[in-house]
């Protein structure tokens, strides 16, 4: 049997593609293999959000060019963002690629690898599928559902942010009908799945494109938000609060639920109060900002100010007690003064994330900020990204040791290379506990019992301490 390999690089939805990807090719009888050297086929999922991955895929595809010297009959396949962006560029860059092909295009791998298996020349298959978007579903094995999973709602971006070739690779945004998320989520919850995080890459600006599945969007109540125009406001309304809500009611055997990556100026008021009211929304929530300078955001065309940030996020925290909060922040922007760069550190500050991805600025194509060049010195960006991480550092440090001594509920994902269990909270703190009982896919209470770097050590309640032995108990496992 062919054997083949998904090697990812990138985001959430580059993962939740690889999946889909390895489904795909297993429905057609390739068997999946974990090892290069072991597949007859390997594809590589990439991601050219920044420079860097990009060099990673380059680097990755040399090795490979080098071990199909040695086995010519292996089959190398680039999918994904940088697929998308340099199509066929990419065949005449890399001369061992069999094969180019888009993230729209994940449905075809079969007929197309069975081309090149036949002798045909290598192909770049890329494009959107704008007249009739596709989504493929995520589908349970044969074991059950994992106890997290993906489900994508929307793909594309509309929001042009200058630094952003996401519009360039993934196109403009499309959305799922409702109804075949709702069937999605209820199909892997019926599995064994207990966390569903819904993904796209502006999520929370879904719009349901089936009739009426969904009604008309809820309006923003009358006083509206001080730090935004009532009519922008009103062009901000989305349909995901009321996605949300339906999903929430269909399926009441779902524990959590979770969204990436939302905009701030789709956290709206109907949104905050369905967090608000909906227990199965996790107490994390995920929200870009970019930049604490308004000067940048605009130079980002990032479409809010930092006072709306805030006036938002405000008002989730206000109706969600302990939510917590991370952030993604790019450093040396084109024209990111040191006095930019200190109000960016006062916001996180302000707003006081336990999480957050940091990068350097690096040009990308077909980008607007292209046009304002790289003034920033290498070195005053590493400088400036180490002076954030060291905050972010010292906030989530304050964060988990406030932890200490609480009792959390754990979605356990399994045992880690050291045999201890590892888990989630609610607010996506990573928790690792002893048990000697089959615990994977549960959510168990647990106490608190010291702060980690970037993690979290528990006990069961009523259960020894680490090196203690007593009779085996029973454990408070809580009903899914």
């Amino acid at each position: 049997m062919t054997r083949f390999v998904v090697v990812t690089f990138g985001c959430q939805m580059n993962e939740h593609d690889s999946e889909r990807m390895a489904e795909v090719l297993r429905d057609a009888g390739y068997e999946r293999t974990d090892r290069p050297s072991a597949a007859d086929i390997v594809i590589v999922n990439t991601c050219s959000v920044r420079d860097k991955a990009e060099q990673k895929l380059l680097s990755e595809l040399g090795r490979l060019s080098k071990l199909k010297r040695t086995r010519p009959d292996l089959a190398l396949v680039v999918a994904g963002c940088v697929a998308q962006q340099h199509g066929k560029r990419l065949l005449a860059r890399v001369p061992a690629l069999d094969l180019v092909v888009g993230p729209d295009h994940i449905a075809e791998l079969p007929e197309l690898l069975r081309q090149i298996e036949l002798g045909g020349p290598p192909q770049a298959h890329t494009g959107f599928d704008l007249d009739e978007p596709r989504f493929l579903s995520a589908r349970p094995g044969r074991a059950g559902a994992a106890p997290s999973a993906y489900v994508t709602v929307m793909k594309g971006c509309n929001e042009r942010c200058s630094f952003c070739i996401v519009p360039h690779t993934r196109g403009p945004e499309r959305y799922r009908p409702s109804r075949e998320i709702v069937d999605e989520v209820a199909r892997l919850v019926s599995a064994g799945t207990r966390e569903i995080t819904l993904l796209g890459q502006t999520v929370n600006s879904y719009v349901d494109p089936g009739a009426g599945q969904l009604g008309a969007a809820s309006a923003e109540p009358a006083s509206g938000w001080r730090h935004h125009p009532p009519s922008q406001a009103r062009r901000d309304q989305s349909q995901f609060a009321e996605l949300l809500r339906l999903i929430a009611r269909e399926v009441p055997g779902l524990w959590r639920l979770r969204y990436a990556s939302p905009h701030p100026r789709y956290l709206t008021a109907p949104l905050i109060v369905a967090h608000a009211e909906l227990p199965v929304l996790a107490r994390h929530v995920h929200l870009p900002v970019q930049s604490g300078s308004d000067r940048v955001l605009r130079r980002m065309i990032r479409r809010h100010s930092v006072a709306e940030y805030l006036e938002r996020t405000d008002a989730l925290r206000a109706a969600v007690a302990d939510l917590s909060l991370s952030t993604d922040i790019i450093v040396g922007f084109p024209g990111e003064t040191r006095a930019d760069f200190q109000k960016t550190l006062r916001l996180v500050e302000r707003v006081g994330f336990t999480g957050l991805f940091g990068f350097k600025y690096s040009p990308r194509p077909c980008t607007p900020a292209l046009r304002l060049g790289d003034d920033v010195a290498e070195e005053e960006k590493s400088a400036r990204l180490a002076e954030l991480f060291g905050l972010v550092e010292s906030l989530r440090q304050k964060h988990l040791g406030q932890c200490v001594g609480t009792t959390q509920l754990v979605l356990v994902e399994g045992r880690g290379r050291n045999g201890r269990y590892t888990g989630r909270t609610e607010r996506n703190e990573i928790v690792h506990f002893d048990a000697d009982e089959p615990l994977a896919g549960q959510i168990v209470p647990v106490t608190i019992v010291r702060a980690f770097k970037n993690s979290l050590d528990a006990e069961l309640p009523g259960s020894p301490r680490r090196g203690q032995s007593t009779p085996r108990h029973a454990l408070p496992v809580l009903p899914c």
